[in-house]
């Protein structure tokens, strides 16, 4: 059993959490506004959920997801997530976040900068290219012919091998996209952000198609950064 915990409890994280739970891990959730404010959503979620502040969630948990607005990620806590593996979820976007020079000349990646502010732990990207409900109605059991692959980059080998194995054991294939810097590849606008996912590209709340791992895999290169385009 692993113990995942959450700097985030919104839309992605919950599902996330909820997988992780019918897996039979347990999840220690957390959000900015405290853990007062989870009570409902712990309660949804039911045996094996706890909520906490950030802190006490990144010591909990055996792995840590992040899922905040990018603009937040220098309050994610260091020292508690030291020498841990964190999955990082967060994309860019300037109208929400405000501008980051260093993302919009594409000298660094999101997962890049996350990695810098968490310099001693072991960060993986992934979750960030899928709409939540499609995440949460695409999991299948390992071997399952109809199974969909989430993608992921790291800089640690063993990381994304544990990432890669929490991942079969919630529902899903794994697609290593390399370094974190090849992280890029599946950011909002490129060929395998989300909508290859979508039964309806137009309205993404009508249901969701597998995606294997090969299929991913074309998306990921035909992936174009915004200065080639």
């Amino acid at each position: 059993m692993t113990t995942w915990g959450f700097i985030g409890s919104g839309n992605i994280g919950s599902t996330v959490a909820r997988l992780a739970l019918a897996a039979g891990h347990e999840v220690v959730m957390s959000n900015s506004r405290g853990p007062e404010t989870l009570t409902d959503l712990v309660a949804e979620l039911g045996p094996g959920a706890r909520a906490a502040t950030a802190a006490e969630a990144a010591t909990a948990g055996d792995v840590v997801v992040v899922t905040i607005p990018l603009k937040n990620y220098r309050d994610i806590p260091v020292d508690e997530l030291a020498g841990k593996v964190v999955i990082d979820t967060l994309n860019y976007y300037p109208q929400r976040d405000g501008q980051f020079a260093e993302l919009d000349d594409e000298s660094t990646t999101t997962s890049e900068l996350v990695q810098a502010h968490l310099s001693g732990s072991k960060v993986v990207k992934g979750f960030n290219n899928i709409f939540f409900g499609h995440l949460a109605s695409l999991a299948r059991p390992s071997g399952s012919p109809d199974r969909s692959a989430l993608a992921i980059a790291g800089d640690d080998a063993d990381a994304k091998a544990t990432v890669t194995r929490l991942f079969d054991e919630i529902g899903y294939d794994t697609l290593d996209l390399g370094p974190l810097a090849e992280g890029w590849r599946t950011q909002r606008d490129t060929a395998a952000y989300g909508v290859m996912y979508a039964a309806d590209p137009a309205d993404w709340s009508k249901g969701a198609v597998p995606v294997d791992a090969i299929a991913l895999a074309d998306r990921a290169a035909a992936a174009k950064r915004y200065r080639d385009s």
